[in-house]
């Protein structure tokens, strides 16, 4: 065989390894991130992200820094979430997963796992962007029934925890899970 077409097979082969050996680590930094979310390990995500993070969901866009992130995954978790990776693969140069999650939030609200479709958007090997595409499973009418008979409760009974609703801090969230628990204990 001629030299060349034994370079240029060589190259053809590396440069398809190194194409599925970045597949597999836009996967693995995928299942890290869900494993970190899910284990409300704030050091974790962190090594996962880029120094900010775009989410969307909808038409609503939010810009969080690394520091920011890590305080919203503080007020997640006192929710005590459970994250599951229903389906997830790397397709196009992102990462299309299925996640359903159920937290005592979520419970009171929604009374059952949210569902969702999310694509994961990288730069070099750090997650860049998290979009939220489709809710599989997500009924608004229970999710705002539910708000709204929470938020009236709290003005009447409460009104020390008004504000928590917007509150996506670590002390926002023990407020919130306060109102739920209190509702709870009068309902």
């Amino acid at each position: 065989m001629n030299k060349r077409i034994i370079v240029m097979l060589l190259l053809i082969g590396f440069m398809s390894c190194k194409n599925y050996d970045e597949k597999i680590e836009k996967l693995t930094i995928a299942k890290e991130y869900y494993k970190a979310l899910n284990n409300s390990n704030d050091v974790g995500i962190e090594i996962l992200l880029r120094d900010s993070l775009l989410t969307k969901e909808s038409n609503y866009k939010q810009t969080f820094s690394i520091a920011e992130y890590k305080e919203w995954l503080q007020w997640d978790a006192i929710f005590e979430p459970t994250y599951i990776t229903l389906d997830i693969k790397e397709e196009n140069e992102v990462v299309k997963a299925t996640i359903s999650k159920m937290d005592k939030r979520i419970l009171f609200l929604h009374e059952k796992p949210i569902v969702t479709k999310q694509t994961i958007h990288f730069k070099n090997t750090k997650i860049s962007s998290i979009e939220t595409t489709d809710y599989l499973d997500f009924k608004d009418t229970i999710f705002i029934k539910n708000r709204t008979k929470l938020l009236n409760w709290v003005s009447k009974k409460h009104p020390e925890l008004d504000g928590f609703i917007y509150d996506q801090t670590k002390k926002g969230g023990q407020k919130y899970l306060k109102a739920i628990e209190l509702y709870n204990q009068e309902n």
